[in-house]
């Protein structure tokens, strides 16, 4: 064939193929938008009526939940200035998902929250609507100045002149009937209606069960209603009690509490001494309600081994009933001449003490300034009040992201009332930096391969209204809300519903998509109630590729994992993830190596008796949480996030601080070691050795995929053993490899090179003005070849078809 022949037909298979990548309607999904019209009906779980229902009008080739394009030009979300106290910012408004022409789809649609400025409480503002912003440019959070001076605004708004700041100091600890420190065996009573409401249910602030007369009741209550009833305590010890905290009863079906009590002292529960005001036995005021604990001071502090609370007077229409907590310091005993040997806690020089938001600075300051090297510490947003979200990141190169380094984080104070995972994270912080400078070598090779994100405290306005009460007296939910009275733990999109509904609407399962769900519309409007501590994690959780977390709560002993939400809103059931068995491997990590959980002769805290499941469970079967932080975690993002319940006292003592450190260090060090599990790598471009941003990493047989982050490395957690991985990225050719997960704890290399289709090496070469290389040339012509014979043979077939309906109409 003649040259001029063949260039002729080059340039027709050129131009034939480059008219298909302009017009094929399997390339033109470069602007894809998103549009869900939200139809809640609100049921009843009791009725047995379904999940509110979601009616889906989209506009995609990818089913009910369909990706959306974001623009690969980062857009700068607007920040508020503050302003006075008396007047509230104008809202921004911004089309969450809108589509952008001209620019490559992604299925993750991350949002970009604007910082909530300095508002006036009693003006709540609507939280603004979120810009998108690309997911393959860095983004970092700027250092924060912690010398900086507090907003005058935000400091009276908070901490008002008027107001002490401080909790009440009292001249003894508590005996611990709250944290169990005090055994069932060391609380007696005069009589009582069941074993449910036995003596050992009159705990400060322990919980009944929902249902009325189980085992599991929320107090003491006496069988006889007259003056003799009594609650008794035996703290083993001789003890300088110096006051008592009374509560009523916990329940959803009665009221009942204690008015007025008398208490009483003996050392041989023989002879009873009253506590005396001068010549007058004093009279003791009890409680108005049920919930909140009541301290009443001895007139002089008394010396014995027992105390006795005598009820005298009680709610009318209830009967006695009552929790409690002794205040008191164990005397020394002169026989003991080995009491070393009898002190608890740790070894490890830490801050032990409760630390309100100033006194949180400061210490994030001073580990900050002796481990300058390792640590840097940024906010990531502020509370409704205006008190800045801090967080301590630790690494050998911080601020910035490391080529196949995981991202880890720590989450406390998400329930402001749930104080003690924010004193582990600040005294873990501590030690890390210490055990650093030691050379600890378990430490170094942690902060080398690991770049650490503590966020101590994600809800300090409800922190700060628990703290002004004090450990014994804030009670069960005072502060566990934002200002705004927010559950934060219902607070996410409730991705669930969206993937569940998608899954029963589309009859197409392979439009269906597992990962990075996008955030529903109706969450991002005006009028949704989306607290500013919830936005700003989210715009956290988006910004930096986390491969694990955990959520640190408080009140039980047990760890969750998710789903944390039941299909078809059941009160609870059994609802895993596709990765049950990496998940309850998480959970076994953190309950086996922590003291207290892992101890079999512990009772149980409340309701609840978690060691039969091994002190883990399923979050849905424990109780169903829409809206969890946990499950918006894995369906939006990549991250594998658990909950760990720290104890059975949402607030301990200072005093207790040291043994709860002690119980869970191991926990939180062993647990951060888990995120170099399963296989890390990294995507390249095959040519260029160019990292690929927002491929999707499949592993046989889970149905749930992760996406490379913008320098193209992932991580993908597993369970050891052989697994069939496949990665995919637009443009590019699929790759599959094999990876094996071995049982030591680093994880396997699994590096994937892509080819890009000729189809887009030829639009990057013609977009360059280059020539066509001979083996794209003979690639085209090869898709030419296939394309003219599938068309012949579809003609072929169309017209064989026709001439057999024309012999059929003859006959």
């Amino acid at each position: 064939m003649a040259p001029s022949v063949i260039l002729l037909s080059l340039l027709t298979i050129i131009v034939v193929l480059v008219g298909g990548v302009t017009t094929s309607p399997s390339l033109k999904k470069s602007a894809i938008t998103a549009s869900y019209n939200f139809n809640y009906t609100q049921t009843s779980s009791a009725t047995g009526s379904g999940r509110a229902r979601i009616k889906y009008r989209t506009t995609s080739t990818y089913g009910n939940i369909s990706p959306t394009k974001v623009s690969t030009k980062p857009q700068r979300a607007t920040t508020f200035k503050p302003t006075p106290a008396t007047r509230a910012p104008k809202r921004t408004t911004v089309k969450p998902f809108e589509s952008t022409k001209g620019t490559s789809k992604t299925l993750k649609p991350t949002v970009k929250w604007t910082e909530a400025s300095t508002l006036k409480p009693t003006r709540p503002v609507k939280p603004t609507l979120p810009a998108t912003k690309t997911t393959t440019t860095p983004v970092r959070f700027n250092t924060e100045d912690l010398n900086e001076n507090m907003d005058k605004n935000v400091d009276r708004r908070v901490w008002n002149t008027k107001e002490s700041e401080e909790p009440p100091v009292f001249e003894c600890p508590p005996l611990g009937l709250e944290s169990l420190k005090v055994k069932d065996s060391q609380i007696q009573a005069s009589s009582y209606k069941r074993m449910g409401l036995g003596p050992h249910r009159g705990r400060l602030n322990i919980q009944s069960g929902v249902e009325d007369g189980d085992i599991y009741d929320g107090a003491w209550c006496a069988q006889y209603k007259d003056q003799n009833q009594w609650l008794q305590i035996d703290a083993k010890k001789l003890t300088r009690f110096t006051a008592v905290i009374l509560q009523g009863r916990s329940s959803i079906w009665s009221l009942d509490f204690v008015e007025t009590f008398k208490v009483q002292i003996s050392n041989d529960t023989i002879k009873w001494k009253p506590c005396m005001n001068g010549t007058e036995e004093v009279v003791f005021e009890g409680n108005k309600d049920s919930e909140t604990p009541v301290l009443a001071i001895l007139p002089e502090p008394a010396v014995a081994q027992y105390i006795r609370i005598n009820p005298q007077t009680w709610f009318k229409n209830g009967t006695i009933c009552l929790r409690a907590e002794i205040m008191g310091c164990e005397l020394p005993d002169p026989n003991n001449i080995y009491p070393w040997q009898a002190e608890e806690g740790t070894k490890d020089k830490l801050d032990f003490r409760h630390h309100n938001y100033k006194e949180m600075k400061k210490l994030m300051k001073s580990v900050n300034e002796m481990c300058p090297d390792i640590t840097r510490i940024y906010s990531i947003g502020k509370s409704y009040m205006g008190l800045k979200l801090y967080v301590m990141e630790i690494s050998d190169n911080p601020g910035k992201h490391e080529l196949g380094e995981p991202e880890f984080r720590y989450v406390a104070g998400m329930h402001g009332n749930e104080v003690l995972g924010r004193e582990l994270l600040l005294n873990l912080m501590e030690y890390i930096c210490q055990e650093y400078k030691r050379g600890n070598q378990r430490i170094v090779h942690l902060v080398k391969e690991t770049r650490i994100h503590l966020l101590p405290s994600m809800n300090p306005d409800g922190y700060e209204m628990a703290y002004k009460k004090g450990s014994e007296l804030s009670g069960w939910a005072l502060g566990r809300y934002s200002y705004e009275g927010i559950d934060m733990n219902h607070n996410f999109a409730d991705l669930n519903t969206v993937m569940w509904d998608a899954i029963e609407l589309e009859t197409d399962k392979s439009k269906l998509i597992n990962h990075y769900f996008p955030i529903p519309e109706h969450y991002t409007s005006e009028d949704a109630m989306v607290a500013p501590e919830t936005r700003a994690v989210i715009s956290w959780m988006q910004t930096i590729p986390f491969v694990l977390s955990a959520n640190l709560h408080g009140g039980e002993l047990v760890v969750t994992y998710p789903f944390d939400m039941t299909k078809d809103w059941a009160p609870k059931e059994h609802t895993p993830t596709p990765d049950e068995s990496f998940f309850r491997w998480l959970a076994t990590v953190y309950a086996s190596t922590n003291h207290v959980m892992s101890n079999p002769d512990r009772r149980p805290c409340h309701n609840e008796d978690f060691l039969r499941y091994n002190n883990i469970i399923n979050g849905a079967n424990w109780h169903t949480v829409p809206g969890s932080m946990n499950d918006f975690s894995y369906l939006h993002t990549n991250c594998f996030e658990v909950t760990v319940e720290l104890s059975c006292d949402k607030f301990p003592h200072a005093s207790e601080l040291p043994i709860e450190w002690e119980s869970n260090k191991e926990s939180l060090l062993v647990y951060m070691e888990q995120v170099h599990r399963g296989i890390k790598g990294v995507v390249k471009d095959k040519d260029t050795e160019a990292g690929i941003a927002d491929a999707i990493i499949k592993v046989d047989d889970i149905d749930h995929h992760i996406r490379s982050a913008f320098d193209g490395d992932f991580w993908r957690l597993l369970n050891p053993g052989d697994y069939d991985i496949t990665v995919t990225a637009e443009g590019y050719l699929p790759t599959t490899r094999s990876c094996r997960v071995e049982y030591e704890h680093y994880p396997t290399i699994c590096d994937f090179h892509l080819t890009k289709t000729p189809k887009q090496r030829l639009r990057e070469i013609l977009a360059k003005g280059g020539k066509i290389p001979k083996d794209l040339q003979l690639r085209l012509r090869q898709l030419r070849i296939r394309k003219l014979r599938a068309s012949t043979k579809l003609i072929n077939q169309r017209r064989a078809s026709q001439q057999r309906r024309a012999r059929e109409a003859r006959n």
